[in-house]
């Protein structure tokens, strides 16, 4: 074997031992945190609900219910039936519920994983190549971070139409910009490291240090801003959905706590409310508690706390 193609491979080892060992201190973080295993269990159900939902839901979300006189069920209290109540219109909330996980599921994961690369991208880039490069992508990011989230958000989609497709991307464009700033620092930092050096002596192209050799090595923060990006994406999303510029027709958690208070049944209807606002709240703590665990894999202080 050649001295570059050694040096190449002592590279590569190096990174996926990064990986590796990154791994074992999160499973092992993981097993000893209860707080952890209590979002990771209350996670798996929210995702098993949100996969499975057309298929276990009780009742079709749009479905008029009517009681055994006939009339319809509107504003029901909670029953074996319909165990969240039904809406003014006489529709499950269990059901609208439920499916507002899968809506959730969608916008928090996709939003989050496009917003992580699009910001560990030019984090690896900026850090990298430092010089002018660096200078531009920096300043994308302070422009992003003058530009008010929630305002800007609903501006785009109210522009561009309430369709899901259309609200991912829209978070996803301002999401970004927390993750390239904070990775492209620990860029900076590895990308000093001998093993990088020993891999551009070894002529690997710009392409392949960073993404073969400092990305492995930056993967644990990447992965800690997918988490709270997830649990962002939701926020974000169900506040648009409750000032009403939700997509129509999709049910989301935002969107039913919304179509309970313009119906005025926010004051008195508390089945209509309190399903959807505490599925808000659990899913996000299930995952900030999931990722603050997997934040002591990259600041080790935390893990004496």
């Amino acid at each position: 074997m050649s001295t570059r193609q050694s040096t190449i491979t002592t590279a590569a080892e190096s990174a996926r031992n990064s990986v590796a060992t990154a791994y074992s201190k999160s499973r092992s973080i993981l097993e000893g945190e209860r707080l952890a295993q209590f979002g990771v269990i209350v996670l798996a159900v929210f995702i098993f609900a949100g996969l499975f939902a057309p298929f276990i839901v009780p009742h079709d979300p749009g479905e008029i219910n009517h009681g055994e006189d006939g009339d319809v069920l509107r504003l029901a209290e909670p029953t074996a039936e319909h165990p969240f109540g039904t809406t003014h219109l006489g529709r499950d909330v269990m059901s609208q519920v439920m499916m507002g996980a899968q809506v959730s599921l969608i916008v928090g994961l996709t939003a989050a994983v496009i917003a992580t690369v699009v910001g560990t991208s030019v984090a690896l880039a900026s850090g990298y190549y430092g010089g002018k490069i660096d200078n531009i992508l920096m300043r994308l990011v302070d422009i992003a971070y003058g530009l008010p989230f929630l305002p800007f958000v609903i501006a785009l989609v109210f522009i561009f139409g309430s369709s899901l497709y259309n609200i991912i991307i829209v978070i996803s464009l301002l999401m970004w910009r927390s993750s390239a700033r904070v990775i492209r620092s620990e860029v900076l930092t590895q990308k000093e490291r001998p093993y990088v050096q020993s891999a551009r002596a070894a002529g690997a192209s710009d392409f392949r240090i960073m993404f073969r050799h400092i990305l492995p090595n930056v993967l644990p923060l990447v992965v800690l801003y997918l988490t709270f990006g997830v649990a962002w994406a939701v926020i974000y999303e169900a506040s648009i959905a409750f000032l009403g510029f939700g997509d129509p027709d999709m049910y989301s958690w935002g969107t039913i706590l919304y179509e309970a208070y313009i119906n005025g049944a926010i004051r008195y209807a508390w089945w209509w409310v309190i399903p959807p606002g505490v599925s808000i709240m659990l899913f996000v703590m299930s995952v900030f508690f999931i990722g603050r665990s997997l934040e002591k894999v990259t600041n080790p202080d935390l893990r004496h706390n």
